[in-house]
């Protein structure tokens, strides 16, 4: 937050302000969460971490933030593969075991009233209301993430999001804050490849992309990445637009719904969307011979060395009866989970966790958790009061806990106890990245860049060429992205420095800067 004019700004000798927090004290990184050790658990005592969070999850109301454009489904998920192996969770033992589900696929950056067919990484989250309690997972149509510690998860959407003073998204802000960021070159390669722009919800991808843990009865965690896979379609029922069947798509539904109308309409004809869920796993002992870190969410785990395994099929078969009190204030966290499934380390997870409930506080009330779309179906008991908008009836005289008057009990031996970790945590009280050796931050944008076909790597260059020849991106905003590329594959920078040549006269010439004439577009004319 910048100070008031009336106030002096503290600075150094050179006159340039220094970061603060809101109480005016002198921030020493801006960059990384307080944690155990440099791969350990985010410590609730980062002061500056919950005033960046919490400050950021009040931006706006009561719209959301991010994923404010969207559309929710019910269901039933059904289980074709036992895992009890893996984990203790009721819902996922026995084949054929069948949880009611909701899911609100979603369109991350942009307005509640956007387009559904912009350039945008898109939500999929479901809530599966099971006999234990509910469960949400939240994710998205992409598998890694920009960033790999949620403290910039504020100065991240503030990048992509509009500019503050004219309300227009630029892709100079974007490209100059993930500049700093090499790690989301990963992302980067999908966002501005074929995968961009989804046709539709129902061809489309789903990835916890954060790594969570499956805890079995005997206490034993596993490391595990989760998968929604569409059934329909042929490239493992995939489907999705160039920049121009979007637009196209775009002009021809007057609404901008075309997703949404999509997946109505499909439900409510009886074509009902199927998703097949799968788990990547790996055993926490084993995760120091890899070349990355296996918690950092700007990673894939490669399917040839951790195999999908299949777990169930998802069905989406019933509209929401009421658009605003299903899908407005459906509320998803990754921290609600049930006894079997678990939080790793990830930092972008740990302050994920924080973020998302304090959100939905914010947005919805403090009691959005008694609303029909977000209550469990299970029995459920507490000593939580009062709040603004609590229609729960309670008559007793007890709100506390323990009480001789009232005969509700803990349950040591419960499944979420199990959730606990065992694993011996050591290490200092540190801000710092991952260390350096396994931050690896180009290879699998490399290869992934390498594996694509003439079509697709075409449209990657198209795409991050133009967005680069935004005529604010400052040479020294392109010349970093060109030196990250140039990691990540030097036939990619040097593709990229070609089409920044075709495309800059044309940029000038579209402003005004020099003239319309063909023989002074150069270059361009090809």
């Amino acid at each position: 937050m910048a100070a008031a004019p009336s106030q002096s700004y503290p600075s150094n000798k050179d006159n340039t302000p220094y970061l603060t927090t809101n109480q005016g004290t002198r921030v020493y990184n801006n960059d990384h969460s307080l944690t155990v050790g440099t791969r350990g658990p985010v410590l609730i005592e980062d002061f500056h971490l919950l005033e960046k969070l919490q400050q950021f999850d009040r931006e706006v109301a009561p719209e959301r933030i991010v994923h404010a454009r969207g559309m929710t489904a019910f269901g039933t998920f059904e289980v074709t593969h036992d895992i009890s192996n893996l984990t203790s969770a009721a819902f996922l033992n026995g084949v054929g075991s069948r949880t009611e589900t909701a899911v609100r696929f979603s369109v991350v950056t942009h307005g509640r009233d956007s387009p559904e067919g912009l350039r945008d990484v898109r939500g999929f989250a479901t809530k599966f209301y099971t006999s234990e309690g509910n469960w949400d997972l939240v994710g998205n149509n992409i598998p890694v993430f920009f960033i790999r510690d949620g403290f910039k998860f504020p100065d991240l959407v503030h990048a992509l999001r509009p500019n503050p003073r004219n309300n227009i998204q630029e892709a100079w802000r974007f490209l100059d804050f993930l500049s700093y960021h090499p790690e989301s070159a990963h992302i980067m390669t999908w966002l501005a490849g074929m995968e961009g722009i989804p046709t539709d919800y129902r061809h489309m991808e789903g990835y916890g992309v954060n790594t969570f843990t499956l805890i079995n009865a005997e206490g034993k965690e596993t490391y595990v990445k989760f998968h929604w896979r569409p059934e329909e379609g042929k490239h493992r029922g995939t489907k999705f637009m160039t920049d121009d069947e979007a637009q196209n798509i775009g002009e021809f539904n007057m609404r901008h719904s075309h997703a949404t109308q999509d997946l109505f309409n499909a439900i409510a004809d009886g074509n009902f969307p199927k998703w097949s869920f799968y788990i990547q796993t790996l055993d926490p002992a084993d995760e120091h011979s890899l070349d990355f870190d296996p918690l950092d969410c700007t990673k894939v785990w490669p399917e040839e060395d951790f195999p999908l395994q299949p777990v169930g099929q998802l069905t989406l078969d019933r509209n929401i009866d009421n658009f605003h009190n299903e899908s407005e204030q459906i509320a998803f966290s990754p921290a609600v989970t049930v006894g079997g499934i678990g939080l790793s380390n990830d930092k972008v997870l740990q302050t994920r966790a924080l973020s998302y409930s304090d959100t939905q506080r914010y947005r919805i009330g403090t009691n959005y958790q008694m609303l029909p779309i977000n209550a469990p179906k299970c029995p459920f008991h507490n000593s939580h009061e009062n709040g603004a908008m609590n229609f729960m009836k309670k008559t007793g005289e007890v709100n506390y806990w323990p009480s001789s008057l009232d005969n509700v009990q803990t349950s040591p031996n419960s499944k979420e106890a199990q959730n606990i970790s065992t694993a011996t945590i050591t290490g200092q009280r540190v801000k710092q990245d991952i260390p350096e050796e396994k931050q690896n931050d180009f290879k699998q944008a490399g290869d992934r860049y390498r594996n694509m076909s003439l079509r697709e790597s075409g449209q990657l260059i198209f795409v991050l060429s133009n967005w680069m020849a935004d005529p604010k991106c400052t040479d020294e905003i392109r010349n970093r992205w060109l030196d990250i590329w140039g990691q990540v594959d030097s036939g990619l920078a040097t593709a990229l420095k070609a089409a920044l040549v075709a495309q800059q006269p044309l940029q000038a010439v579209k402003e005004g800067r020099i003239g319309g004439h063909p023989d002074k577009m150069g270059a361009s004319k090809a």
